[in-house]
């Protein structure tokens, strides 16, 4: 009886924590990246304080994501010579190519339709910083108090790197729906509910084996 029932009580969890919608934080947000030799790689460093050389390219992408591995890269590939095959060298002045990448329908809060991606060559001082590179193309720029950069040339217009429950199965490549994911997390039980709610189960089916455990 007692193996049973243990085995029974295994099964329910199992399959209570298997129905389960397990959740991850992502959030919503500019990444930045460097183009260095053709590739993205995510940058090691804020545009406020990152100082490319001349020929660099930057990029920056709006994307929901979980964190910097899983982050979204530009879908525009990272190429100076394009970019800035307009803008010839000037002495005490270094060329910056910068790609934006305003993210899709799926990536905006609202579900809306983000900007056409751009491009943009900057000619910025030597000592020029990305922050300054990107102004230099895609004005407006929002900032929060933290310095954060939430909005280039407007978009989007509110918000900042707010916080977003995404499925877990999504981790590690961008989500697809963020938006109805929010509504799911914000509706549906999370792991801890359905899992508290299998050990209060579980509790109980051996407080029942007990009980009868005395009796006979």
């Amino acid at each position: 009886m007692r193996g049973r029932l243990g085995a029974a009580v295994t099964a329910v969890l199992l399959t209570l924590l298997a129905a389960a919608p397990a959740q991850a934080a992502g959030y919503r947000y500019w990444s930045f990246w460097d183009g260095a030799a053709g590739k993205w790689a995510y940058a090691t460093q804020g545009p406020a304080t990152a100082r490319p050389a001349d020929g660099d390219v930057n990029g920056f992408r709006f994307a929901l994501s979980v964190d910097s591995a899983d982050a979204a890269r530009p879908r525009t590939a990272p190429d100076f010579a394009k970019v800035c095959a307009d803008t010839p060298p000037k002495a005490g002045t270094k060329r910056v190519a910068v790609v934006i990448d305003f993210g899709t329908p799926e990536d905006a809060a609202d579900g809306g339709t983000p900007p056409e991606q751009r491009t943009g060559c900057a000619r910025i001082g030597p000592d020029g910083t990305s922050a300054e590179a990107l102004a230099a193309v895609a004005k407006p720029l929002r900032y929060n108090s933290a310095a954060l950069l939430c909005g280039i040339s407007g978009y989007p217009r509110t918000g900042c790197g707010e916080q977003v429950e995404v499925p877990a199965k999504t981790a590690g490549k961008p989500t697809s729906k963020p938006s109805a994911a929010g509504k799911d997390a914000d509706s549906g039980p999370s792991v801890g509910v359905v899992a508290g709610g299998a050990a209060v189960l579980a509790l109980g089916a051996a407080g029942l084996w007990q009980a009868r455990r005395r009796r006979g």
